[in-house]
């Protein structure tokens, strides 16, 4: 049973990350990102609410987050672990996810902190914005994105740094090499990779 979370700011390649490890370590990757851009382009409900807040480089409510969340980790292809991306995001948010946990008799294995420079972030979401058209991904919503990271996120760090959970990667570099280092470390915590014949 392995259960991770990545953190760190937009465009720290949080994403391609965690389906990378999503697949190494045979447990879903778990993106509130993706699941609110899903609902948006089926014009859900949720789509619709959450949209708004996007669109102007701000976090969802956790009101909405919460439950999206708890019903994701309530199915069954989490029994055996996950890897959650983009949750939790405030402290509240910890305490939502530690409840849910525990109610399972469960808690988080290791928290991977993705560190990137503020700069190399604004560039890289700049070039993702005109290959993907993203509306979140321009320029001025991307600093504000990474100002609200600064604000309600970077205290987590404080949290699972204090729990002794966190470690932090560097995540500029080549893909591979940024993989290489988070298996590494996860090694080093006692988490392996998966034995081939069952991969």
């Amino acid at each position: 049973m392995t259960r991770l979370l990545l953190i760190g700011p937009p465009g720290a390649g949080k994403g391609t990350q965690a389906v990378r490890l999503a697949e190494s370590y045979l447990i879903p990757a778990i993106s509130t990102g993706d699941i609110f851009r899903s609902n948006v382009r089926n014009e859900t409900e949720l789509g619709t609410k959450a949209k708004s807040y996007m669109d102007a480089g701000d976090n969802v409510p956790d009101s909405l987050t919460n439950a999206l969340i708890r019903d994701r980790l309530a199915e069954a292809d989490c029994e055996s672990g996950f890897l959650l991306d983009g949750y939790p995001r405030t402290t509240d948010q910890v305490r939502e996810l530690d409840e849910f946990l525990a109610g399972h008799g469960a808690e988080l294995d290791v928290v991977i902190e993705l560190v990137a420079d503020p700069d190399v972030v604004v560039e890289r979401l700049r070039k993702r914005a005109s290959e993907q058209a993203r509306s979140d991904d321009d320029e001025s919503v991307v600093r504000h994105r990474l100002e609200v990271y600064r604000e309600q996120t970077a205290p987590l760090v404080g949290v699972y740094e204090g729990r002794g959970v966190l470690i932090k990667i560097d995540a500029l570099g080549e893909i591979d090499d940024v993989t290489l280092r988070i298996t590494e470390a996860l090694a080093s915590r006692g988490i392996a990779l998966p034995d081939a014949a069952t991969r």
